[in-house]
C-alpha cells in the first residue's frame, strides 16, 4: 500500500501528518504501542521539516506498507539543516538557545523510535525518511518470492531458449553470482567462529561451568545423531522407496564424485584437531581445529594480567565486526537463492527430480519426524512450548534453506538464537560446535538414499550390514565438513562399503544440490534446538523472547 498527500507547512500540517499515520496503522491492525511510537516518530520529523521550510513550502508525505513494513516519507522545500544535531545536552542547555535544545532533543527522540533514519537535502529540497515498523519476516518474504521466480524463470528458460545460450547463462551469469555470494560467507565463516567461541570462553569465570555447557550440548547432538540414522532407517522400511532406475547422470560425471574419498578415523579425528600452525584453519575453514584454536585462547586469556581486558576488548571488537559483515553479506541472499535456483532449473529440469521422487519423499518424511522429535525434545527436556519455537525458527529455516552450508549459517542461527532468548555465552558455543558435530539431516539423508539405491540394485542388506553402516553414518556425521556437496562423496563411500556399485550415484547427482538444502535446514535447526535446551537447563533462557508474545511453559 501507498498513500500521499500535501499538507501546509503550519501546526495544521503536523496534525495532518500523525493523523494519516495513525490512520494507516489502525487499518493494518497495528499494536498500540508501536501505533503511539510511530506517530511520535512522524511529529519529530515533520516539526524539524516544517521549522525549516521555505514560506510558502508545502510537505508532502508518504507513506508505504509492504509485507509488515512501515516507511514514512517526508518532503519539503527549504534550507538545510541537522535533523539529529551532535553535542551533549548539558554543553547545550548551558551555551545554546532554547531552540537547539528543542532541535537536539527532537533529533534524538527521532532516533530513538525509528530505525534506518535518513536526511537528505537535494536541489532545496529537504528528504527525511525512515521506517517506523520493521517486518522480521521481511528476508523471510523476500526470500520466498526469490525462490518462486527463480522456478519460474527457470523454466521458461528452459523451453524457451536454446540449450547452447541457456549454458551461457547459467555458467556467466547465474553461478558466478551464487558463486561470489557463497565465497562471501565463506570468508566470515572462520572468523566467525574463532571470535564468537573465544569471546565465549573468556565469559566463564569457572571452566567447570565451561565443561557442563560443552558437554551437555555435545551429548545432545550425538543424541540426536543416533536417533537421526534410526529415523532414516525406520522411515525406509515403512515406505521402501527404490524401484529399479536408469542413470541420468554420464560416466564422467559420477567417476568424478566416486574418486573423491573421506578418509574418516575416530583416531585420525583426534589427532587433526590440534593444528600444526594457528593460520591454516582459518584458510582452510577447519571447524574442529578453529574450535580448539578458540577455546585455547578464551582460556589463556584469562591468565593474563594487566593485558586480559584489552585482549578481551579486541576479541569482543572483532567478534562484532565479523558477524555484521555476515548480516550485511545475508542481506543479499534474495539474489544468491534467485541465481541457484535457476542455475538447478536449468541443469537438472523437472524430470531428473521426478525420476527419484520416491526416495525424495521418504527422506523429506525422515525430517519432518525429525521435526518431531526435535519439538518433543523442547517440550519434554526444556519444557518449553514447541509450537512458539516453529513461529519464531521459520523465517531463519527459509534462510539456511537457501545457504545450503551449515558452516555457512552460522551467523543466521546465531542471530535466530539471540531473538529467541538464548544468551550469547551458551550460543556462541553451541552453534559453531553443532555445524562441526551435528548433522542430523545429513544422517536421515545417507540412511534413506543408501538403503533405497542398494534396493534399486538389488542388494540385500543384512542386520550386520545395517550396524557397520549406522557406526560409517555416526562416524562421517562428526568428519564430514559442512559445506555444499559433501553430501555425494559420504553417500558414495557408504555405497561402495555396503557393494552397491559406484554408479548408483549418478542417480541421485542431479538433485544433490536441492536436496543438501534440505539437510542443512534439519542440522541447523537441530543446533538451535540443542541451543535452547542446553540454556533452559542453565536456567538461562529468557522466556519472555521465547514466547515471542503468546507462548507459554508446559
Amino acid at each position: 500500500m501507498r498513500y500521499k498527500e500535501e499538507v501546509t507547512a503550519d501546526g495544521a500540517g503536523v496534525e495532518k501528518i500523525t493523523g494519516l499515520v495513525r490512520q494507516l496503522l489502525l487499518k493494518n491492525s497495528v499494536k498500540d504501542k508501536d501505533i503511539e511510537k510511530a506517530v511520535l516518530a512522524a511529529e519529530e520529523a515533520a516539526e524539524g521539516l516544517l521549522g525549516h521550510a521555505s514560506a510558502d513550502a508545502r510537505i508532502t508525505i508518504f507513506v508505504r506498507s509492504f509485507f509488515g513494513r512501515v516507511m514514512v516519507v517526508l518532503r519539503s522545500k527549504g534550507e538545510k539543516y541537522d535533523p539529529v544535531p551532535a553535542g551533549k545536552i548539558d554543553h547545550l542547555i548551558d551555551d545554546e538557545s532554547d531552540e537547539m535544545v528543542q532541535e537536539t532533543i527532537r533529533g534524538i527522540l527521532l532516533k530513538s523510535v525509528a530505525s534506518d533514519f535518513k536526511y537528505l537535502h537535494a536541489g532545496g529540497i529537504n528528504w527525511i525518511s525512515f521506517t517506523i515498523i520493521k517486518s522480521p519476516r521481511a528476508q523471510l518474504y523476500r526470500t520466498l518470492g526469490a525462490m518462486g521466480l527463480a522456478i519460474v524463470v527457470g523454466l521458461i528458460l528452459s523451453m524457451v531458449v536454446e540449450t547452447d545460450i541457456d549454458d551461457i547463462i547459467n555458467d556467466y551469469l547465474l553461478i558466478p553470482v551464487y558463486t561470489v555470494y557463497l565465497n562471501a560467507l565463506k570468508m566470515v565463516v572462520a572468523p566467525v567462529v574463532f571470535f564468537s567461541i573465544a569471546t565465549c570462553i573468556m565469559q566463564f569465570s569457572d571452566l567447570s561451568e565451561l565443561g557442563r555447557i560443552g558437554g551437555r550440548a555435545i551429548t545432545i547432538f550425538m543424541f540426536t545423531t543416533l536417533i537421526a540414522t534410526m529415523v532414516g532407517i525406520g522411515v525406509f522400511y515403512l515406505f521402501r522407496p527404490g524401484t529399479p532406475m536408469t542413470s541420468i547422470m554420464d560416466t564422467n560425471s559420477v567417476q568424478k564424485i566416486t574418486s573423491q574419498t573421506l578418509n574418516i578415523s575416530i583416531k585420525d579425528l583426534i589427532v587433526n584437531i590440534v593444528p600444526s600452525d594457528f593460520v591454516e584453519p582459518f584458510v582452510s575453514s577447519n571447524m574442529l581445529q578453529l574450535i580448539f584454536l578458540a577455546v585455547l585462547c578464551g582460556i589463556v586469556t584469562g591468565r593474563m594480567g594487566q593485558y586480559m581486558q584489552t585482549v578481551r576488548n579486541a576479541f569482543e571488537a572483532f567478534n562484532d565486526l565479523f558477524l555484521k559483515m555476515a548480516m550485511v553479506v545475508i542481506g543479499f541472499m534474495p539474489v544468491a537463492v534467485f541465481c541457484s535456483i535457476s542455475s538447478m532449473v536449468l541443469k537438472v529440469g523437472i524430470s531428473a527430480i521426478i525420476s527419484v521422487l520416491g526416495i525424495f519423499a521418504t527422506f523429506l518424511a525422515g525430517l519432518l519426524c525429525m521435526i518431531t522429535v526435535y519439538c518433543l525434545i523442547l517440550a519434554v527436556g526444556a519444557r518449553v512450548n514447541p509450537i512458539w519455537f516453529l513461529k519464531n525458527y521459520i523465517p531463519t529455516m527459509t534462510q539456511v534453506f537457501s545457504i545450503a552450508s551449515s558452516n555457512a549459517s552460522i551467523p543466521v542461527n546465531m542471530e535466530a538464537c539471540k531473538r529467541m532468548g538464548v544468551p550469547k555465552k551458551i550460543y556462541s558455543l553451541t552453534i559453531p560446535l553443532g555445524a562441526t558435530l551435528n548433522m542430523d539431516g545429513g544422517c536421515v539423508y545417507m540412511s534413506v538414499f543408501a538403503l533405497a539405491l542398494a534396493k534399486a540394485y538389488g542388494i540385500e542388506v543384512s542386520g550386520a550390514s545395517i550396524v557397520a553402516m549406522v557406526v560409517s553414518i555416526i562416524v562421517m556425521s562428526v568428519g564430514a565438513p559442512g559445506i555444499p556437496g559433501s553430501g555425494l562423496i559420504c553417500i558414495s563411500v557408504l555405497l561402495t562399503q555396503m557393494g552397491v556399485p559406484a554408479e548408483a550415484v549418478g542417480l541421485i547427482m542431479g538433485i544433490d544440490a536441492f536436496v543438501g538444502m534440505f539437510r542443512c535446514m534439519s542440522n541447523c535447526t537441530g543446533d538451535v534446538v540443542t541451543s535452547i535446551l542446553v540454556a533452559r537447563k542453565e536456567n538461562l533462557l529468557d522466556m519472555d523472547k521465547y514466547r515471542a508474545g503468546g507462548g507459554s511453559d508446559l
